[in-house]
């Protein structure tokens, strides 16, 4: 299978702070690989350098097999990237809009109309095409970043973030459209905030953590790692002090996350200590408001591996 992304001992930081450490990885043509990490975690940075935005202190980074350092206007023409702040203009149509962008990169005359209308049909957006921006929805905003991001037909897309702050039918229907891009042959990196996205569309999944990859694989492959375990999660009537929880360091106890009003734990699935968590919660004076409890999950594994909830 050929490697549409290779990045290998990439490195950056900012001043003191290291964004992205010795960071290696591939995407293959065709795939929708998910990239996961807490706040911080370096995929901004992951990205910004991939797009040619920017330059890395050390490391190779091949995309379409152009070298970033001495190819970056072929790494350009080669990729469609979906910011996570919208890149529209407000006051003219979606059409120009979209045609504006694709014309960047040399497509003219019956080839612009003809892509950039495909590229509006795609996201869904084709009856909308002579209104402007402003009097659109902020989930229309974003499958009109989408379209700016595709009429020139690239192998790969790169989007961050591109469902954030949006209702649940555009979040739908800009899946839908990615599934659509990978059937059409594109390679698709996917960064997001939301585990559920992932877990509808990724083929492969990265979690990347301090700059780090720190898992990788499929989902199932991801979950297997933890299919032993059930995740109880707590929601108490305040925020639990550290002492208060005398049951943490119990062998058959995999972690524990605190939260704002409660805290997660991820335990042996053959274990009967949650009757001791309970009896510990109740005699430090604290109400139990609710309880849930799910087997292994891509979010038991992001947890169990960063100590983090995804939208930390």
């Amino acid at each position: 299978m050929n490697e549409t992304i290779v990045v290998e001992k990439l490195n950056k930081s900012y001043g003191p702070k290291i964004a992205v450490a010795n960071l290696s990885f591939s995407v293959f043509q065709g795939e929708i690989v998910g990239l996961l990490g807490p706040n911080g975690a370096g995929k901004s940075t992951t990205i910004n350098i991939l797009s040619t935005i920017l330059k890395p202190d050390s490391g190779s980074v091949l995309v379409g097999g152009f070298d970033l350092n001495k190819e970056k206007t072929k790494i350009k023409e080669f990729i469609g990237i979906v910011p996570q702040d919208l890149a529209i203009y407000e006051e003219i149509s979606a059409e120009k809009n979209v045609s504006f962008f694709a014309s960047l990169y040399g497509l003219r005359g019956k080839e612009l109309r003809t892509k950039t209308h495909n590229a509006l049909k795609q996201v869904g957006l084709y009856e909308h095409r002579t209104e402007k921006p402003k009097t659109f929805s902020g989930g229309m905003k974003r499958r009109l970043n989408i379209a700016c991001a595709i009429a020139h037909n690239p192998k790969l897309i790169i989007m961050d973030e591109p469902t954030v702050g949006i209702d649940p039918q555009s979040r739908n229907h800009i899946l839908e459209s990615i599934l659509t891009l990978r059937e059409q042959g594109a390679t698709i990196l996917y960064s997001t905030h939301y585990m559920e996205e992932v877990e509808t569309i990724a083929d492969r999944i990265l979690i990347l953590d301090e700059g780090k990859i720190i898992a990788s694989g499929t989902k199932n492959e991801l979950c297997q790692r933890f299919e032993n375990y059930v995740t109880y999660s707590f929601i108490l009537d305040r925020k639990p002090e550290e002492q208060m929880l005398t049951f943490v360091g119990q062998p058959n106890i995999k972690s524990i996350t605190i939260e704002e009003c409660g805290f997660t734990v991820i335990v042996d699935i053959n274990d009967s200590s949650i009757s001791n968590i309970i009896a510990s919660i109740l005699s430090a004076g604290y109400q139990i408001k609710s309880m849930s409890s799910k087997e292994a999950s891509l979010e038991t594994v992001f947890l169990e591996l960063t100590g983090k909830s995804l939208r930390d």
